[in-house]
């Protein structure tokens, strides 16, 4: 039974790392629900290792700092496809070259550069793809994190960024309904186990004490957030749209946990 209605539907997944990371899991459940997946890479050198992991799927170069690029995707994604039915937006860098800093000390530069490939990124896909769009179905899945209120030091600037993009998703979804009936949604996951995360300094301590956080003890697992992704792409999620789905496995009410309240220090 194709539950999910996906099979045949043409989707880009933009931000494809590893096997890691969040694109790289959402392009396989993508690929084994019946998709037909397209991929989009930051440079050429990432591209040959994906394509290696995914040889049957079209892989494009965009770095997503450069309109013309994104341009250029958009033209190369109608070479491949006529329609487009779904675009997954699965981009974030934060330059955390100059070590923690407090967040008022955050360099300017860094913090831009975070929010034009983080957050502005996203809207300038939804523009330049806005005519491959299927009108009635499209669907445009970002990726966030479970919240933006957290104030977690080594998390720094990038949760005001996240939030940045939280309201983008919304700004998105209104313009987009002027003229048709593509959503755009987020999934928010909590701690994950990816290799960009392995850049924040600090981020493993964080990430063991999240685990201990949840009701059920495990950390949310990065195929669990594709599976949703999955979902919000899917017409079975017809009547969600400007929204942030949390894949936290329950952290975000467990924060007074007994045995984290009564941990030794």
């Amino acid at each position: 039974m194709d539950f999910l209605q996906l099979t045949g539907k043409n989707i880009l997944v933009v931000g494809v790392a590893n096997r890691k990371s969040v694109a790289w899991h959402t392009a396989r459940v993508l690929r084994d629900a019946g998709a037909n997946v397209l991929l989009s890479v930051r440079s050429e050198s990432r591209a040959e290792a994906v394509r290696n992991l995914f040889p049957d799927a079209p892989v494009f170069v965009c770095d997503v700092e450069h309109q013309d690029q994104i341009e250029h995707l958009a033209r190369s994604v109608a070479s491949q496809v006529g329609t487009l039915h779904g675009l997954v937006h699965s981009v974030a860098f934060a330059d955390f070259s100059a070590g923690w800093l407090p967040f008022h000390q955050t360099p300017r530069k860094a913090f831009l550069q975070a929010i034009d490939i983080s957050c502005y990124s996203l809207i300038a896909l939804a523009e330049a793809f806005r005519s491959q769009l299927e009108p009635e179905t499209g669907s445009v899945v970002t990726i966030s994190i479970s919240t933006t209120r957290m104030a977690a030091e080594n998390y720094g600037y990038m949760a005001p960024v996240k939030a940045a993009l939280d309201s983008s998703v919304c700004f998105l979804a209104k313009s987009f309904s002027k003229f048709s009936k593509v959503r755009f949604n987020a999934v928010c996951p909590g701690l994950l186990k990816t290799s960009a995360s392995a850049g924040i300094p600090g981020y493993v301590d964080s990430y063991l004490f999240a685990e201990k956080a949840t009701l059920r003890k495990q950390a949310v697992q990065t195929e669990e957030v594709a599976s949703a992704v999955a979902f919000l792409l899917s017409p079975r999620s017809s009547g969600i749209n400007a929204q942030g789905l949390v894949i936290d496995a329950g952290m975000g009410v467990n924060y007074f946990d007994e045995a984290l309240v009564s941990a030794k220090p």
